[in-house]
């Protein structure tokens, strides 16, 4: 097994888990102890941002994900927000 270090013969060890997966990011960042998310700070109302890592910012921001409530409206602003018409047919 080798000497008690922090390498290869130690890592066998190792079988306790300090992080389980977050509610709100869905990341394994939930710090079971502590019952706070390190990558979004769950279960604060604030998401966790810093302005100092610009590329993690990049990650999370909106548009990265489905979008699933602002994919509609510039389509519908383009349409001038008509509902229940019929489309007029196009002709060549």
């Amino acid at each position: 097994m080798g000497k008690a270090g922090k390498g290869t013969g130690s890592f066998g060890k190792r079988r306790n888990k300090s992080h389980t997966l977050c509610n709100r990011c869905g990341r394994r960042s939930l710090h079971i102890q502590k019952g706070e998310c390190s990558s979004c700070g769950y279960p604060s109302a604030r998401i966790r941002k810093y302005n100092w890592s610009k590329k993690a910012i990049r990650r999370k921001t909106t548009g990265t994900g489905r979008m699933r409530s602002l994919k509609a409206p510039p389509r519908r602003f383009k349409n001038h927000f008509r509902s229940g018409t019929q489309a007029v047919k196009q002709t060549a």
